[in-house]
């Protein structure tokens, strides 16, 4: 009787440590933590996460935070409580960013969507004028009467301008309710690429989408109609 007792006492414990370790795997994990933050030409994005059986994590990009989602790479060491992820070649508009999960088991979860927000510690509301640039513009290599202030002082658009974080500004506070687009243009005329749509009244364009400091050319069409053709200019070195 004795032993039938202590069986039972046994096989209910054993029992009972089995279905805590599965009462434990079944708990869903806790997502990571992260933040996207626009940077100077680029967008860092930054996590926190306690998984340790992780085979690896994709970064994800969408400019839209609903479909289109694109894995643009993966995390260097998955497995650390610490990552961080630069994405150098951000696209034009909104860039919304997830995480892709992928565990040893073969199980998969996504983090939230994060919408990438300016760097608050980047005066980027500075709009910059010629004095910020006249330096920059001048070609060292050209004859000093070649460099002479022009007549007519070049001054930024209302509209689209670098700020001095280096990034491109488009601000429309109508955009929403008309329909706005712009075509970007090398100082010789050769098309970059176009915004078909203006949605919101605020846009940044980071700085890397550009590829080169530099001039750039616009045109801006409000409704089909040409708004203003005008040009900005890219620094190699901005103000902070």
């Amino acid at each position: 009787m004795k032993q039938v007792v202590r069986l039972t006492f046994a096989i209910g414990f054993f029992l009972s440590i089995a279905l805590a370790g599965k009462g434990q795997e079944m708990l869903p994990p806790v997502l990571p933590d992260f933040s996207a933050t626009i940077k100077t030409g680029k967008i860092q994005l930054d996590w926190i996460s306690g998984f340790m059986e992780v085979k690896e994590i994709g970064i994800q990009r969408s400019l839209d935070s609903v479909l289109n989602f694109n894995t643009i790479g993966y995390a260097s060491y998955p497995t650390q409580t610490r990552n961080v992820y630069l994405d150098n070649k951000p696209l034009p508009g909104n860039n919304y960013y997830r995480l892709f999960i992928l565990f040893n088991n073969g199980r998969f979860i996504y983090s939230k969507t994060l919408l990438a927000l300016p760097d608050s510690t980047i005066r980027a509301d500075m709009k910059l004028q010629y004095a910020d640039i006249k330096d920059a513009t001048r070609n060292p290599n050209k004859p000093a009467e070649e460099n002479k202030e022009p007549k007519v002082v070049w001054h930024p658009s209302n509209y689209i301008y670098t700020t001095a974080d280096g990034n491109v500004n488009i601000k429309l506070n109508d955009a929403p309710q008309k329909k706005y687009s712009v075509k970007f243009f090398e100082p010789n005329g050769t098309f970059l690429f176009e915004i078909e749509q203006v949605k919101g009244p605020s846009l940044i364009l980071e700085k890397a989408i550009f590829m080169h400091a530099g001039w750039f050319n616009f045109e801006l069409f409000e409704d089909g109609h040409l708004k203003e053709k005008w040009n900005f200019f890219i620094p190699l070195n901005y103000r902070m």
